[in-house]
């Protein structure tokens, strides 16, 4: 097992309130597993990457739970242990390029002190020679075409799909192991999209990457995943095999999700989930999804419902499989 957490919970605090957003999240990963996430915005998908990098805002708060990344604990490494592991073994596509990349810095700057931090060890700095020609393989990795143009210029001078790819260039650099890819597609055209997705999936399947790949477009999910995790409120409401996952649903959420996905063949706009997401300041006792749901009962209310084994590789938590 390469990653696995177990009964998660992270906090938010401010100096009036404490938001409780995930609320015990467990989830496994596989060396060479393609794992998906998805739900709806707000649902803690972004946290639960940042905290298994460990890169939460000064207010993120782990109040209890395990990540245990290749037989260690992440929450308890060193901050130079930590670094390790970080430098050659996960990497992170975040969100917005434009937001992760330093405005102010040449790509080449942001670049280089990236690989100086991976290819640097005990008695060897490696020279500015090294780092160029290492830049230059990784840009060929992602297609990144005119890479000496690119590496003079500031994020602000790149389109958004050419911004993309140096995070994509970025992220790979140290990962070794696991990428972590958080909506890699936000903010692109249709056509760039598909180019970015394609992409991945040819590097995830050269270099033999596990993936964890958070998305709002299930189809990408379907295409590039192994097995797929549902977060709703900060709760994993299933779990299953992907196909298995989008052609048989168990959890009422997650029939609504995928129910409320556009698809070609449909006529007129869909209705979506009625309701919202819960507020994180006081988050329901039981199931998170209890005041949305159309079966919901007394008990789920009160309780928050229990993982129950389907099959094998299916699991939901609902107290209509109880």
């Amino acid at each position: 097992m390469l990653l696995e957490i177990d009964n998660l919970y992270v906090n938010y605090k401010s100096y009036w309130y404490t938001l409780k957003v995930l609320n015990g999240v467990w989830l496994k990963v596989e060396k060479g597993e393609r794992v998906g996430i998805i739900g709806e915005s707000g649902s803690g998908k972004t946290t639960l990457l940042k905290t298994i990098l460990r890169v939460l805002p000064q207010n993120g708060i782990i109040s209890k739970g395990e990540i245990r990344y290749d037989g260690r604990n992440i929450l308890k490494l060193s901050d130079s242990e930590l670094a390790k592991i970080r430098r050659k073994e996960i990497g992170m596509i975040f969100q917005d390029p434009m937001a992760a990349l330093n405005p102010v810095f040449k790509i080449r700057d942001q670049l280089y002190d990236i690989l100086k931090y991976k290819m640097t060890t005990e008695g060897h700095n490696p020279s500015s020679k090294e780092l160029y020609e290492e830049s230059l393989r990784i840009f060929n990795d992602v297609r990144l075409p005119d890479p000496d143009r690119v590496l003079e210029s500031y994020p602000f001078q790149l389109s958004g799909g050419m911004r993309q790819r140096v995070m994509i260039a970025m992220a790979l650099a140290s990962a070794g192991k696991l990428l972590l890819a958080d909506e890699p597609t936000t903010n692109l055209d249709v056509t760039i999209q598909d180019q970015i997705l394609k992409l991945i999936h040819r590097l995830v399947v050269e270099k033999n990457l596990s993936i964890i790949l958070v998305s709002h477009a299930l189809g990408m999910v379907y295409q590039m995943t192994d097995k797929v995790y549902v977060l709703y409120a900060g709760d994993i409401m299933e779990e299953a095999e992907t196909r298995k996952m989008f052609n048989k649903p168990k959890h009422p959420y997650t029939q609504l999700l995928i129910a409320s996905t556009p698809r070609l063949s449909s006529v007129g706009v869909g209705e979506g989930i009625r309701g919202k997401l819960p507020d994180y300041r006081n988050p329901p006792a039981g199931c998170r999804f209890a005041p949305r749901c159309p079966y919901v009962m007394d008990k789920c209310i009160n309780t928050k419902p229990s993982r129950i084994q389907l099959s094998a590789e299916h699991t939901v938590s609902c107290y209509l499989y109880d």
